[in-house]
């Protein structure tokens, strides 16, 4: 990856990145825009909440429907989904960042710090959940995945100060760290589950190659950034539940 500053239409020196890989046919591209807008980071925790929700075999049997509806799916919508959507939005709206796609690894710096924000509040909420009205715990498996959206907000963070770390792969990280956690943990048949991620993974860290300049460098380091923040969920929850 090679770099050459320019001079932009307001007359200031800006740093651009050359592509890392060569450019690629135009419907090779379009289809690798797709598969990273429908597994955008904002989107991929609701599609692991849904499975936990309402695939896994046992995890929430014991939650009436509104409580599943509401509490959970709504809550992760508005925590992963909406208000990082709602800070990008008002950042370009203020001109604090020059595109929503967050191309600078200084345009990252307040949606990382923001979504630490909204990550904590459902890892609380939910960590607290069996001890306020509800009769019922949430699901460690929940509160785990939470606290390792939280957790890769801290370490994508401090990895973002050295590389443009890609939050594509953080995302899959996670995914592909969860999904394998809970095949070697519970006695479920996870093989087609954990495959199927596996799969998604490799097409959006190729996707990023295609239409992004992030180097392998900067998406192994999302992948283990990831992969990282999931493992140190699963043993600060453990410790943490008693």
């Amino acid at each position: 990856m090679s770099t050459k500053m320019v001079v932009d239409e307001n007359r200031q020196l800006q740093e651009i990145r050359e592509r890392y890989f060569p450019e690629q046919p135009t419907a090779l591209k379009l289809i690798a825009k797709l598969i990273s807008w429908v597994f955008h980071p904002v989107f991929v925790p609701l599609y692991v909440v849904y499975f936990l929700t309402y695939i896994h075999p046992y995890l929430f049997t014991g939650f009436p429907a509104k409580v599943k509806l509401v509490s959970v799916m709504a809550a992760a919508a508005v925590s992963f989904t909406l208000f990082p959507l709602i800070t990008v939005a008002l950042l370009k709206g203020l001109k604090f960042i020059d595109s929503i796609y967050l191309r600078t690894q200084k345009e990252r710096i307040i949606p990382f710090i923001a979504c630490m924000t909204w990550y904590f509040w459902i890892t609380y909420v939910w960590f607290n959940f069996g001890k306020t009205q509800f009769s019922v715990d949430m699901p460690h498996e929940a509160v785990q995945f939470a606290m390792a959206c939280f957790i890769s907000t801290v370490i994508g963070l401090m990895v973002n100060t050295k590389m443009k770390v890609s939050l594509h792969a953080i995302s899959m990280g996670i995914v592909i760290a969860f999904f394998g956690y809970m095949a070697f943990t519970q006695e479920l048949n996870y093989g087609t589950w954990f495959s199927i991620v596996l799969l998604i993974a490799g097409m959006v860290c190729t996707a990023r190659f295609i239409i992004s300049d992030h180097t392998p460098a900067e998406v192994y380091a999302g992948i283990i950034t990831g992969m990282a923040s999931m493992l140190i969920a699963v043993k600060v929850e453990t410790v943490l539940a008693g």
